[in-house]
């Protein structure tokens, strides 16, 4: 019955975060149009900027203010003292993997974290792809590439959206782009890094099941050495993000968490009070890599275009 009525409250503050038509209300009128350029900043829109290379990183299961001027994670809070740091951003619902399915197709498919089902809906894959644009999920302790069977300790499949998307569970070469997280760093130092690349830690090293220290250290060791290669100073963009909040924290449906965004183009020391959910994310992502398809929510969510030089 509890289980019941958490499931209840939800879906309640779910809904509340959509309006009738199942767009997220959030942003003002001044919010980017659909296809609208990836301007620096709403002061200066005839600055375009354009990224080749976007890198999205998913954290689990902590409140911002677990996180954020946390000793116990130095390196994630060098990056939000010096880039940019969304204070009032939240995700979207609880459990994870409709935040997952937010930032990948703008709308929560299902909050059942069994859920086995073929996703049909527009997705971040479909959009990618009829633009040209290249991608991988890199996932830690996943069996070998191309695997879309269930949980292998630690990985697990509810963290990997991909392997529930039509557009690539049915396509093979599709699946070939979901890969072992080993292969990332190879990518990097090869040259070879697709335009967008989705990293799923396992539940050791995402804050999930392991400590938020462990969880620092782990972005440390595979995050520091992309921002410091010169094919991501050239035009790489990083983003952080944490999936959802504590269950406790019910907040637009999945809590207050932390976003930090990090190129050689953001804005130093910077802090943004807008609000913003995951499907922001995801037209960040497709707007800055070019590309003018937004899936579900993401079409009239704003872009988090003020972050950037």
């Amino acid at each position: 019955m509890r289980a019941m009525v958490a499931l209840a409250i939800c879906l309640c503050g779910l809904l509340a975060s959509f309006g009738c038509g199942g767009a997220a209300k959030i942003g003002s009128s001044s919010s980017p149009r659909a296809g609208s350029p990836f301007s620096g900043s709403s002061s200066s829109p005839a600055q375009t900027l354009q990224f080749g290379h976007v890198v999205l990183v998913v954290e689990e299961n902590h409140s911002y203010s677990e996180v954020i001027g946390n000793t116990a994670m130095p390196y994630l809070n060098s990056l939000a003292s010096n880039y940019g740091l969304a204070t009032r951003y939240y995700a979207n619902a609880h459990p994870s993997i409709g935040n997952y399915f937010m930032l990948t197709t703008g709308q929560p498919v299902t909050l059942n974290d069994a859920y086995t089902g073929v996703v049909s809906a527009d997705n971040l894959v479909r959009a990618l792809n009829a633009s040209g644009k290249t991608w991988k999920a890199y996932a830690e302790s996943l069996p070998q590439a191309g695997y879309a069977g269930g949980d292998v300790h630690p990985y697990v499949r509810r963290h990997n959206p991909f392997v529930y998307f039509s557009d690539v569970v049915q396509q093979p070469a599709q699946m070939n782009n979901v890969v072992p997280f080993s292969a990332f760093n190879s990518d990097v130092s090869g040259g070879h890094l697709p335009n967008f690349s989705f990293i799923i830690p396992n539940i050791l090293d995402d804050a999930h099941t392991g400590s938020l220290n462990q969880a620092d250290t782990w972005l440390q060791t595979n995050i520091a050495p992309v921002l410091s290669s010169a094919g991501f100073q050239q035009d790489g963009l990083l983003i952080i993000t944490f999936d959802e909040s504590e269950t406790s924290d019910m907040s637009h449906g999945g809590g207050h968490v932390a976003t930090i965004l990090v190129s050689s183009k953001s804005k130093k020391k910077f802090q943004s009070g807008t609000l913003y959910q995951h499907q922001s994310t995801l037209r960040t992502v497709l707007q800055a890599l070019g590309v003018s398809q937004y899936p579900g929510a993401s079409d009239t969510a704003p872009a988090m275009t003020e972050f950037f030089q």
